[in-house]
């Protein structure tokens, strides 16, 4: 048995050394010390969209649980990395921290030049083609979001998506009258794209827009349970 001493206050270095407890191969917690990046890859999704749904509620108390979650996603990947000879946490803040201060100039180096931040982050990352940029935007985002951030790069190199309603509608017709499943679905994800460009177009984020509706469907239903 492992016995962790009683604080009044635990900090990050006590988070860090809890995981790695728990992690140990002898004397660890069973469940932990067996998981990899791949099986509490959902966990971190999920505590990160906890963490949201704080804040939408406009909770504190508990935003401040839910960001503690985050950090313990954060810490137990770290740990993994650790274990493999690869990174520790502390690389991970030296990272963070290097990364901020190399993106504000205008705050710490007294340059006060510096207006477009994507530019300067594209040319950080080596991305110097609408391909490179393209192929930055996380393939793990829902997929509204994410059509809607490749509309947003793709707009920076000039290339425009078709926003009109009448490319909805068009869409739209073609999934009412596909003639099998799989040119449905590609009809499908032909709309859904064109309506994120509509809703782009007309100033409006499509995921928070879809969200609001789902809330709006689960308020209206929760009212008439029976309906």
């Amino acid at each position: 048995m492992n016995a962790y001493p009683e604080k009044q206050q635990y900090t990050a270095d006590d988070l860090v050394a809890i995981i790695a407890i728990l992690r140990e191969p002898e004397g660890g917690c069973p469940w932990d010390k067996v998981q990899t990046h791949t099986s509490i890859r959902m966990n971190f999704l999920e505590e990160a969209y906890e963490a949201v749904d704080a804040i939408d509620l406009n909770d504190p108390e508990l935003l401040c649980e839910e960001l503690g979650d985050v950090m313990m996603q954060v810490v137990f990947h770290a740990q993994i990395e650790r274990e493999a000879g690869h990174f520790t946490f502390d690389e991970v803040c030296d990272g963070v921290c290097r990364k901020l201060i190399e993106r504000h100039p205008h705050i710490f180096g007294g340059d006060e030049s510096i207006k477009d931040w994507d530019s300067l982050k594209n040319k950080e990352k080596g991305r110097l083609t609408l391909a490179d940029d393209l192929e930055s935007v996380p393939k793990a985002l829902p997929a509204l979001m994410r059509a809607a951030k490749l509309q947003k790069r793709a707009a920076r190199y000039g290339v425009q998506t078709e926003s009109a309603a009448d490319t909805v509608a068009a869409a739209a017709a073609a999934v009412a009258t596909a003639p099998d499943k799989a040119r449905a679905e590609q009809a499908m994800g032909q709309l859904l794209f064109a309506a994120a460009a509509l809703a782009r177009s007309a100033g409006i984020d499509p995921e928070q827009a879809l969200q609001k509706c789902n809330a709006a469907f689960t308020t209206a239903h929760a009212d008439n349970p029976e309906s």
